[in-house]
């Protein structure tokens, strides 16, 4: 069952593991029988979407393991712990790409593991996590030809803003680097407010980097969840926001969480993030080849259980591998597949295919 992003990140029911309280999560979450998939906000909704099945494309489409059972999809917002196999630890809710991807890092190598501002006690969760979602590629310095890490292409995004307010309809990468040191705060007449996504966030990290890494201002309001524009509460307040996700929620194909964020923004001028209206959105493919602006996304699996040899696991490499109708990376048009899904949540097809291997995080 999908939680709210609404949900206080405390606990309200408590269990006791070595000796520890623990936070059981406040809704029920998917404990899987079989994969257990977390990380990413932005992939969330569409990765959701699969793991439970959906009718968006008009016909059932979903994703399960080669023997038929399902994924456990955990969102990166909600309760402080989740608990992802049946009589498995409870850990720190993984919130966003970064924390995804140490999760199944510590799953992999059984260190401890935990989530900056989570008072969630670290704790070993060696097996207890096999996909990390993430909106980003491996930092560079992570790219391994050897590494125990597969990035495996999920889909095509594309960053930009949302905005409460007018006048802020088009910014330059400039100047919203200016906006994030907080030596530009009025642009148009309107007193800017920047915000951002909480640490964990690939989104946050991208865009960051696609502005040119800022040295972040005393203005920044810091830590909100990403892609939710009910965080903009006041004229002036901007974010960034995957183009996939406010795609996708203006659809219908998830929950709106746009709020009062009527409007979202464009980095590169007159080329829109998106074209048609209303609950008719349309990703502005021009828009998503752009080099700064554009991202592939991953899901990111262990190398060793997707390749022959004796950690292989069949399941594993069937839900990752894109010629399967209904694996996660598929990216077909047919509304029987899971490409078609994806489609509706505002993802393009990947602009590479290729797998990266990576080192763990």
């Amino acid at each position: 069952m999908k939680s709210r992003k609404a949900l206080a990140l405390c606990a309200v029911v408590g269990v006791t593991i070595a000796g520890l309280a623990l936070s059981a999560p406040a809704q029920a979450d998917p404990v899987s029988n079989s994969y257990a998939l977390v990380g990413s906000d932005t992939l969330q909704d569409a990765g959701n979407a699969l793991a439970n099945g959906t009718n968006v494309t008009g016909t059932r489409v979903r994703a399960v393991a080669a023997d038929g059972t399902s994924i456990g999809s955990f969102d990166a917002f909600g309760s402080a712990a989740i608990q992802t196999k049946s009589s498995g630890v409870y850990f720190a809710r993984p919130a966003g790409s970064g924390d995804g991807v140490k999760a199944l890092s510590r799953s992999i190598d059984g260190a401890p593991y935990s989530v900056a501002g989570n008072t969630t006690p670290a704790i070993s969760i060696t097996g207890q996590v096999d996909i990390a979602r993430s909106s980003s590629g491996p930092a560079s310095a992570a790219i391994d030809p050897n590494g125990l890490l597969a990035y495996v292409p999920f889909g095509r995004d594309a960053l930009s803003y949302a905005y409460n307010g007018t006048g802020l309809d088009q910014l330059t990468g400039a100047q919203l680097k200016n906006i994030y040191e907080c030596t530009l705060t009025v642009v148009n007449g309107v007193t800017v407010t920047p915000v951002l996504p909480q640490s964990g966030s690939g989104t946050a990290k991208f865009f960051l980097g696609a502005i040119g890494n800022p040295t972040l201002g005393s203005c920044v309001v810091p830590n909100v969840a990403e892609n939710d524009g009910t965080v903009l509460n006041a004229a002036g307040k901007i974010v960034p926001f995957s183009v996939a996700s406010w795609v996708a929620q203006k659809n219908g194909a998830a929950q709106n969480r746009t709020g009062t964020a009527t409007l979202l923004g464009s980095t590169q001028g007159a080329t829109a993030a998106f074209t048609g209206s209303g609950s008719s959105l349309v990703p502005n493919s021009a828009y998503y080849a752009n080099s700064t602006w554009g991202r592939d996304t991953y899901v990111v699996v262990e190398y060793a259980r997707i390749t022959a040899g004796a950690q292989f696991d069949a399941g594993l490499a069937a839900l990752v591998d894109r010629t399967k109708a209904k694996s996660l990376t598929n990216f077909a048009a047919s509304i029987t597949t899971s490409g078609a899904v994806k489609t509706k949540f505002g993802f393009l097809a990947p602009s590479d295919t290729t797998t990266i291997r990576a080192k763990l995080s």
